[in-house]
């Protein structure tokens, strides 16, 4: 079963803003894994580690429509190309219709 996910992907590695390329190659390898994505403005984000540490940085929102199985793929190739301590996402809808036309 697919559901629509939205995951959080930072705009910056260790401080340094990263270029349109960089998150494109990201965008390819996911697609592969979905088919697709839906990527939306930046926003701010506040968060604290699991070691207590205040984290402030821009986020992108990204919807993706995938198994489970696919997302958690995903967050852990997300984790592993950002070089996060943590990745989050999270189950926008369970009904989605996709209604296909010729």
């Amino acid at each position: 079963m697919k559901y629509l996910y939205e995951i959080l992907v930072p705009t910056t590695i260790d401080n340094k803003i990263l270029d349109e390329e960089y998150h494109k190659i990201w965008d390819s390898q996911v697609c592969d894994i979905s088919g697709g994505l839906t990527i939306f403005s930046p926003s701010k984000g506040y968060w604290i580690s699991q070691h207590n540490k205040l984290f402030v940085e821009k986020m992108i929102p990204v919807r993706i429509y995938c198994t489970p199985e696919d997302i958690n793929r995903i967050a852990d190739l997300t984790a592993a190309y950002y070089r996060q301590q943590a990745i989050m996402y999270y189950i926008i809808s369970v009904d989605v219709q996709v209604k296909h036309y010729n």
